[in-house]
């Protein structure tokens, strides 16, 4: 059977995807699926070979992956909600400091106008702060370019970076689900009926909606203690490879010149704020002992499917991470645009362009 060229870039997308993601499980390395995926997707898109993988199933995938989330969201989780009170509070501080130093790098070594380097620097969604950097006049492909960037040194460094530093043992790694055929007719229904938190999420304008809506129906199902069930462990390593592939494909058609002059700004922003991030973790845990590995990965700079999947992979508090994440994303998607306002017209005042 022949495939047609529209689906020949989806089809190379998810084979080179599932070859990768195969290959790095069978040598046993953090977040495999995603990670292998990336990769393989990557140097393909670099090399010039046309890979693409349609948004509505990467939003299909993301609503798997929010349902899986949203289960980790057991009855005892109400009673730590407490416990997160200052962590989140310290995310703000958080937030404002790597952003600050982010627009100070990105102007003085990089040489990025005002917007650009602020909705760069902010350490928020791909899609909407660049949608939002391109409405204040930002560059919208250096923007696109160093979010990708750093989602994906992000996802690269952090499982490694764990291993090699004791934070994450192998041996400790949590299943991906369970079987397939494993749920009871009741949980598959109720697992399927969270999808709906999608379309909800996106009526309310909730931000990430995709990932958020069927993580909070899974959750409130969980925490009233209707089912225990967890999306197959099947559906979650198709849910890695997909979101992999598509971080990969993000550099299918780009000059490559232009991603290793953009990649080594990325690299610099993306250590700038994995430095701000472990030193905002080790003080939160000294203050809270809630775990620098699960402080690490609920403040780093890296995307909400991105890094509670790697929470899902290296078995560290998913509901932790997840709920960081959303209050991240909330926070600066309704602020920042104000916030870049407000500096345009004190840097307006003060005479600077």
């Amino acid at each position: 059977m022949t495939i047609g060229p529209g689906l020949r870039p989806f089809a190379l997308a998810l084979a080179l995807g599932t070859a990768g993601g195969a290959l790095f499980s069978y040598f046993h390395l953090p977040l495999a699926w995603m990670i292998g995926a990336m990769t393989a997707t990557t140097v393909a898109a670099m090399a010039g070979v046309a890979l693409h993988v349609p948004k509505p199933l990467r939003n299909a995938m993301i609503m798997i992956l929010g349902v899986m989330l949203g289960s980790g969201f057991t009855p005892d989780i109400l009673g730590r909600l407490g416990e997160w009170s200052l962590s989140l509070s310290a995310l703000a501080v958080y937030l404002v400091l790597a952003t600050t130093l982010g627009v100070q790098y990105l102007r003085r070594a990089a040489r990025l106008d005002p917007p650009t380097s602020f909705f760069t620097a902010t350490p928020g969604g791909l899609n909407e702060m660049v949608m939002v950097g391109t409405q204040m006049g930002g560059d919208s492909r250096t923007m696109a370019l160093s979010h990708a960037l750093r989602v994906m040194l992000v996802v690269l460094v952090i499982p490694f970076a764990f291993q090699a530093l004791g934070l994450y043992d192998p041996a400790r790694r949590g299943t991906l689900g369970p079987p397939l055929l494993s749920l009871a007719p009741l949980d598959v229904a109720l697992l399927s009926a969270c999808a709906l938190g999608y379309p909800l999420a996106k009526l309310l304008r909730i931000p990430a909606a995709q990932i958020v809506g069927p993580m909070l129906l899974s959750a409130a199902i969980h925490l009233a203690g209707l089912t225990e069930g967890k999306p197959p462990g099947v559906l979650v390593a198709a849910a890695q490879v997909v979101i992999g592939a598509s971080l990969g494909c993000r550099f299918t058609g780009l000059n490559i010149r232009r991603i290793g002059r953009d990649g080594l700004t990325a690299l610099g922003l993306t250590g700038l704020m994995l430095l701000v991030t472990t030193a905002a973790a080790w003080m939160v845990d000294e203050a809270t002992g809630l775990g620098l590995a699960a402080l690490i990965l609920a403040f780093a700079p890296g995307g909400l499917a991105e890094m509670t999947l790697v929470a899902l992979a290296l078995n560290i508090d998913v509901a932790l991470v997840a709920t960081h994440h959303m209050v991240r994303i909330i926070l600066i998607v309704t602020l920042a645009p104000g916030v870049y306002l407000l500096w345009r017209k004190w840097r307006s005042r003060c005479g600077k362009t």
